[in-house]
């Protein structure tokens, strides 16, 4: 009982820091600073998918940041400038 209760205690603490690191990363990630740059990174990129998935994720990025929905708005932001990559 004692390894059992051991087991759950090591797997718990992961489960309760992930909220803590998403809301930190979303809040950093999710700024006008970065949508910003990253609009200019599209801007520049040839026509073409990669192009166009970027500008529907930097658009869906600008309208969570709108309304308030910064996780949202992080992962959108996310994608978007991992497309302006071409990854």
């Amino acid at each position: 009982m004692t390894k059992l209760l051991g087991v759950i205690a090591i797997a718990a603490v992961p489960l309760a820091l992930a909220p803590a690191q998403a809301a930190k990363h979303a809040a950093g990630g999710c700024s006008s600073a970065n949508l910003e740059h990253t609009e200019t990174a599209i801007e520049n990129m040839p026509d073409g998918d990669s192009k166009t998935v970027a500008q529907k994720e930097i658009a869906a990025a600008q309208d969570s940041l709108l309304n308030g929905k910064m996780g949202v708005c992080g992962a959108h932001l996310n994608k978007a400038m991992r497309a302006s990559m071409g990854k």
